[in-house]
């Protein structure tokens, strides 16, 4: 029987030995402390291998790489501690341009450093000073310090998953509007015509022209005044809601903003959408979306450590059977 079902527990959760079929309190004695250090059940042996793997020593690969890419993001797990209902997860992948990749993994405000983390990624795949280092977050402040402090001095790309994201919900809206009119149905082709240029002029580089794309909007939205008078919440309104969002996303922005296009055909990442399934697989599968536990914030952490260790090769056989590697290309397709 799993561990989970035996307890309603599991590897990083408040663990409860007495919990297991067979098991009584007892007062803490030496001989107990030493069965401690010999678990006999996964979860305590996770959380001790968990615990050893944070002075793990890196490895330099035989090849040193020429270009790296960087991603960053965080997501967040559910609580088990007075006063937090989540806990933040700081999580990403380091690719090499021949295929070499690294994923780490650390919840906040614990013992793992994820600066350390993202050091020892990039020299296990072969960074050197020669390297061709870069790096995308979601435009938070917070990961970009991360970086930083990390020894990255090359700001941070601006991810197209996260951009894409916002164009596909103006997209869906446009294609919502009503077209009962003749003006109306002229109207919501020019709109859609605009905000799909509005996705190449994005795509290609040339976000300081979105603002023409927007004023084109504006001047034909008034055909659409008095829609609201049938519906609470029409669509019209939440179109202009959505690219006025995307407006403020790309100004405040507008630093780290790449030539996507330009990237993408020389074969290169264009975002996080890699780490997007990094957090599928590494955290929401296991420890968010299907199982509904809560955690405590050391467990979480130290089975991240040995979840993200599976996956880079770092266990051997009798353990890492336990934690098969998955591939994030192929979680984010199941996602898709």
């Amino acid at each position: 029987m799993p561990l989970d079902a035996r307890t309603r527990q599991g590897p990083g959760a408040v663990f409860r030995p007495h919990a297991l079929p067979g098991c009584r309190r007892r007062a803490r004695t030496p001989s107990a402390d030493r069965c401690r250090e010999r678990p006999r059940d996964p979860g305590a042996c996770t959380l001790k291998v968990g615990a050893d793997l944070v002075d793990i020593v890196t490895t330099n690969p035989a090849t040193a790489a020429s270009s790296i890419t960087l991603t960053l993001d965080s997501t967040f797990i559910r609580s088990c501690e007075d006063g937090q209902r989540h806990l933040e997860v700081r999580l990403g992948n380091v690719e090499t341009s021949d295929g070499g990749r690294q994923v780490f993994a650390a919840v906040t405000k614990t013992d793992t450093s994820v600066e350390a983390l993202i050091q020892r990624g990039l020299k296990e795949v072969g960074q050197t000073t020669d390297t061709e280092l870069t790096a995308f977050t979601d435009g938070c402040s917070g990961l970009r310090s991360i970086l930083v402090n990390a020894g990255i001095a090359k700001p941070p790309g601006l991810d197209w998953f996260h951009i894409a994201m916002r164009l596909q919900h103006a997209e869906k809206t446009a294609g919502t509007l009503p077209a009962d009119t003749p003006e109306r149905e002229n109207a919501r082709a020019v709109i859609i015509a605009e905000v799909d240029r509005l996705h190449w002029r994005i795509w290609n580089g040339k976000a300081k022209d979105a603002k023409i794309t927007l004023e084109r909007i504006r001047q034909v939205m008034p055909v659409f005044r008095g829609d609201g008078d049938r519906k609470r919440d029409p669509s019209s309104r939440r179109l202009w809601t959505a690219l006025r969002e995307i407006d403020r996303y790309l100004t405040s922005q507008s630093a780290w903003l790449v030539n996507y296009a330009e990237r993408h055909r020389a074969g290169l990442r264009v975002g996080t959408a890699l780490t997007e399934g990094t957090a599928n697989f590494l955290v929401n599968r296991r420890m968010n979306k299907s199982q509904q536990m809560r955690w405590s914030r050391r467990g979480a952490d130290l089975l991240l450590q040995v979840r993200c260790a599976g996956f880079n090769g770092k266990l051997d056989s009798s353990f890492g059977q336990l934690f098969q590697a998955v591939d994030p290309a192929s979680e984010l397709a199941m996602a898709a």
